[in-house]
């Protein structure tokens, strides 16, 4: 019987904001059996801080971190060594079973430089992913919790955008591909009071991308999320990981967050 996946990604300044119940709903989702959850998170907020007291500086590129080696090792030591950690614990906490790696173990990762790594150093963008390493996780009662570090076949690391490993990953699965936000979804704002897109369709996200209604961090991940539906994922969501149970609600069927399709007409609801 084919296993289907759900990947879910967490971005750092998210991730330190979770209540408990978004892992509760993580081993809730697991347990039911109809979706395998995979866990990708970032971690920007602690990369900068330990930079910082490390006097390691770094600069931004349209949204990317330029990745030195010394700024890899500080990344690295963020992601793979504190926050995945971290949220494998979590999970613990939560009753379940995770298991926390990077995209170098196992080589799971494989990635190669992006076209502009002469000014952004070792940022790198994935050219495979083994999905029998994550499928042998899975297949023992494990939630995979990954962190986006990449390696080619040199053994170099790369620094790779947390929202595009989700995406691939979810491409080579086959997967749904999950963004948890701090905000209930993609929204407009109408006479003061927001209104919450529940479906948007390729068309409509290029339109608000044009207008302004989505700007900064949420432009990327939409863009992310239409690439990664040309190519085989399923679905993309934008839900709100502050709700209470709000992740495992959506996973049922209920009108929570926002749904993006490649040709699915946009609807609202308050």
């Amino acid at each position: 019987m084919k296993t289907n996946y759900v990947v879910i990604k967490c971005g750092g300044s998210v991730f330190e904001q979770l209540p408990h119940s978004f892992y509760q709903d993580i081993v809730k989702i697991q347990q039911q059996g109809e979706w395998q959850p995979i866990i990708v998170h970032g971690g920007g907020p602690l990369i900068s801080k330990l930079l910082e007291q490390t006097g390691v500086k770094t600069t931004f590129v349209n949204g990317l971190r330029v990745t030195t080696n010394e700024v890899l090792d500080v990344v690295e030591m963020a992601l793979s060594g504190s926050l995945n950690k971290e949220i494998v614990r979590n999970i613990t906490k939560a009753d379940g079973k995770a298991f926390g790696l990077s995209g170098v173990d196992g080589r799971l990762l494989q990635a190669e430089p992006v076209e502009e790594s002469d000014t952004l150093g070792f940022v790198g963008e994935v050219t495979e992913v083994d999905t029998v390493l994550i499928e042998d996780l899975v297949t023992r009662q494990l939630v995979p919790v990954i962190s986006p570090i990449g390696i080619d076949e040199r053994g170099q690391r790369y620094n790779i955008n947390a929202d595009m490993a989700a995406s691939s990953i979810a491409q080579s699965l086959g997967a749904k591909l999950c963004f948890i936000s701090d905000i209930p979804g993609i929204y407009e704002e109408k006479n003061g009071e927001k209104h919450i897109f529940h479906q948007l369709n390729e068309k409509q996200i290029n339109e608000l991308i044009e207008k302004e209604v989505i700007i900064g961090g949420m432009i990327p991940k939409v863009k992310s999320a239409i690439s990664a539906l040309h190519k085989n994922v399923q679905e993309v969501s934008i839900v709100d990981g502050m709700e209470p149970n709000g992740l495992l609600q959506f996973m049922q069927g209920k009108e929570i967050g926002t749904r993006i399709s490649l040709d699915k007409e946009a609807t609202f609801y308050a």
